[in-house]
C-alpha cells in the first residue's frame, strides 16, 4: 500500500504501523486520518496480520493535530468555504477526525499494542486509548490539552479514558490540560510499563510474539470484541449470553481440539482457524452505531 503519512510493515505476522511525519513530530492531519482508517481496515481483513503495533518515527509519537493553519485549524465552516456544517445533508462534515480514527481502531478485530516512543499530546494520546496495551518509553510525555485550546476532549476519549484510568484521574488530566511524564501515566494506569527508548519496540514485538505463538486468532479476536463491548453492557447477563454462545460454537471447532491436544502433548499449538472465515455464526452480535 502506498501511504504518505504512515509506514505499513508486516513481518512474522506482526504489523507495525509507524506514524511517519517526523519533521512535524508526526502531527495528525486529515490524510493521516484517512490512511490510518484504511490501514486498520486492511489489517483486520488480512489473516497474515496477527498483532498490530503502532509507534512513531523520530523522537515523537504524535504531537497532536497539525496546527499549521493557526487559529482557524478547527473551523469547519471556513474550511468548507462557507457551507454550514449544521446542515443535515452536511452532517458528516462535523465528525471529529480523531473520533473516526479511534472508532476504526475500536472496530479492528486484531490485538493492538501502542509503543509510545515520545510525546503523545491531544489526538496523539487519545488515538491510543482504543489500543489494547500501551507501552511507553522513558522519553514519552502525555497531555490531554484540549481545554487549553478552547476545545473539549475528542476522539471519543470521554468514553475511553474514564474506563481506562477512572473518572477522577480522567477529569484531573482533562481539566488541567497539563503535559505529564511517563511515570505519572504509569501510576495513573494509562500505560502498562516504561522502557528505555532503544528497547521499546523490541519489547512490544516480544509481547506480540507471545500472543502469536500461543493463542488462537479467532479466540483473540472474539476476546477483544467481548471485553471492549461489555464495557457498555448494563448487566453481566449480557456477557453471559455472548460467552455461552461463543463457548458452545467454538467448542466444536478445530481450534479447541488443537488447543487441548497441544496442551496434553506438551507442544506448541498450530491453530488452523482464520478470523476471515471461521468466526462463530452469531458474530457480530452487536448492532452498528450510526452518527446522526
Amino acid at each position: 500500500m502506498n501511504f504518505k503519512t504512515i509506514l505499513y510493515e508486516l513481518e512474522e505476522k506482526i504489523l507495525t504501523i509507524t506514524l511517519n511525519r517526523p519533521d512535524r513530530l508526526n502531527a495528525f492531519t486529515g490524510q493521516m486520518m484517512d490512511e490510518l482508517i484504511l490501514a486498520f481496515k486492511e489489517a483486520g481483513q488480512d489473516d497474515d496480520v496477527r498483532v498490530i503495533i503502532v509507534t512513531g518515527a523520530g523522537r515523537g509519537f504524535c504531537a497532536g493535530a497539525d496546527l499549521e493553519a493557526g487559529g482557524a485549524n478547527f473551523n469547519r465552516d471556513a474550511k468548507n468555504k462557507g457551507q454550514k456544517t449544521s446542515d443535515k445533508e452536511n452532517l458528516e462534515w462535523i465528525r471529529d477526525g480523531g473520533g473516526r480514527t479511534t472508532l476504526a481502531i475500536y472496530d479492528c478485530p486484531k490485538p493492538i499494542i501502542a509503543a509510545i516512543n515520545g510525546p503523545a499530546v491531544g489526538v496523539g494520546v487519545t488515538m491510543t486509548l482504543p489500543m489494547d496495551i500501551r507501552l511507553a518509553s522513558d522519553k514519552a510525555r502525555f497531555g490531554f490539552v484540549f481545554a487549553r485550546r478552547g476545545l473539549v476532549p475528542e476522539a471519543a476519549s470521554s468514553w475511553f479514558l474514564p474506563r481506562i484510568v477512572g473518572i477522577s484521574k480522567a477529569l484531573e488530566w482533562t481539566y488541567s490540560g497539563r503535559v505529564f511524564p511517563a511515570q505519572e501515566a504509569l501510576e495513573g494506569g494509562l500505560v502498562r510499563s516504561i522502557h528505555a527508548e532503544e528497547d521499546l519496540l523490541n519489547i512490544a514485538k516480544d509481547l506480540a510474539s507471545e500472543i502469536i505463538e500461543n493463542t488462537s486468532p479467532v479466540s483473540i479476536s472474539m476476546t477483544r470484541h467481548m471485553l471492549w463491548k461489555m464495557l457498555g453492557a448494563d448487566h453481566p447477563m449480557e456477557a453471559h449470553k455472548v460467552d455461552s454462545r461463543a463457548i458452545y460454537e467454538l467448542g466444536k471447532s478445530k481450534d479447541v481440539e488443537e488447543g487441548v491436544n497441544s496442551f496434553l502433548e506438551k507442544r506448541s499449538p498450530n491453530f488452523p482457524s482464520k478470523v476471515s472465515k471461521d468466526m462463530p455464526e452469531f458474530y457480530p452480535w452487536w448492532e452498528p452505531k450510526e452518527f446522526k
